[in-house]
């Protein structure tokens, strides 16, 4: 009976064990999620700046970006996409579980921890399906103050052209190095 019980507990850690393994392999997936998005729609924005100007590069975030993350998904069997406590894009409302993950990095960042190091990972169960979850913070950089910082900051042709896409915009009042939302990762199990 002994060696039952033990053959049990052993298997039992050993299933404890692989299962973190599991995770900590995917949060590390996870983590290089962004590093396959951001650098480059920073890059196509910057870009888009210095060809047409500010107003006119707001079509990289509403566009481009959405289209990234879709392409992104497809090639990594992840669900990718931004969200936002404060969204510009009615598409970029954060689910529960994301509010929630956004509220907490909001802590987090209040409670002094660097937002460039901000991020979640955790297995979940929606609607009896398991899935991976990952959010990482998007901390403002100067060059998105220039459409979601204070409207000081926005040029009027900028804040004009904020208002005639976004009418219901939340997505401003912005200083440097706060979260400004988050890209969202989401693997079913």
């Amino acid at each position: 009976m002994r060696s039952l019980t033990s053959m049990l507990l052993v298997a039992g850690l050993a299933t404890v064990g692989a299962a973190r393994a599991d995770e900590a392999q995917l949060l590390q997936e996870a983590r290089g999620i962004p590093a396959k998005m951001v650098p480059k729609l920073l890059e196509v924005l910057q870009e888009e700046i210095d060809k047409n100007g500010h107003a006119e590069a707001i079509s990289v975030c509403r566009e481009k970006a959405p289209e990234m993350a879709k392409n992104l998904s497809a090639q990594i069997g992840w669900q990718v996409r931004r969200v936002s406590l404060k969204n510009r894009n009615p598409k970029a409302v954060p689910d529960a579980w994301e509010r929630a993950t956004l509220e907490e990095f909001e802590r987090r960042l209040a409670a002094g921890e660097k937002p460039t190091n901000i991020d979640k990972g955790e297995i979940v169960t929606e609607n009896g399906q398991k899935f991976y979850r990952y959010m990482k913070a998007l901390p403002t950089q100067d060059l998105c103050l220039n459409c979601h910082g204070t409207p000081e900051r926005l040029a009027p042709k900028v804040a004009e052209k904020l208002k005639e896409l976004y009418p219901d915009d939340k997505a401003v009042g912005y200083g440097l190095a706060e979260i400004r939302g988050a890209i969202t990762a989401k693997k079913p199990l």
